[in-house]
């Protein structure tokens, strides 16, 4: 899909995304202030999520799944995989996940229950705009398979090219962007604690 297509695509992956949510956080007997609170932000922040107001990072899905004590795959898809043995995910293929115009995700196990990870094969478009920072509970691992980013944690960054990984506390505030005029595609495993 191009152009209006992809943000329509975009648009109603994200209201059914906040669907789930309202709805697991029903299930879960939990309020808006109480996920809030373990989310870190404010009510009216996180009610902006439940609407499809607001856009999702992988870190805060991440967040939720550990709180609703599910799956981050149950929460992007609505599926519910049932493997525990092996998960198998052929060349190009894994479950997609475009959130916004600058990254885009493809889960590489997302058949497998209960990952004590998550790994993903990003791919970062270049971009003029500033990155923007995320964090979330764990460890992170990303290795970067082809192209050039700028890796941010904290106050200082990495240059990394095809070949070189970096191993990070994923709380600590983080973000790549893509350098040159070529997408960057790196492997990210995120770690829970």
């Amino acid at each position: 899909m191009q152009g209006g297509g992809m943000e329509i695509f975009m648009a109603d992956q994200l209201k059914d995304i906040a669907m789930r949510i309202a709805s697991l956080r029903d299930i879960c007997d939990l309020s808006l202030e109480e996920v809030a609170n373990q989310m870190e932000i404010s009510t009216e922040e996180y009610e902006e999520y439940e609407e499809g107001k607001k856009d999702f990072s992988i870190s805060f899905l991440c967040k939720l799944a550990d709180i609703f004590g599910v799956d981050v795959l149950d929460l992007m898809s609505g599926d519910s995989p049932t493997l525990s043995m092996c998960s198998v995910v052929k060349k190009g293929e894994g479950y997609r996940v475009k959130r916004n115009s600058r990254y885009n995700y493809k889960h590489l196990a997302f058949t497998f229950r209960n990952k004590m990870a998550e790994p993903f094969m990003v791919t970062v478009d270049p971009t003029d705009e500033p990155p923007v920072m995320n964090t979330h509970k764990g460890q992170e691992f990303d290795y970067v398979v082809s192209g050039k980013m700028q890796f941010f944690i904290g106050d200082i960054s990495y240059v990394l090219e095809a070949g070189d990984s970096v191993y990070f506390d994923s709380s600590l505030p983080h973000a790549e962007i893509a350098i040159g005029d070529k997408p960057t595609k790196f492997i990210a495993v995120v770690i829970k604690p």
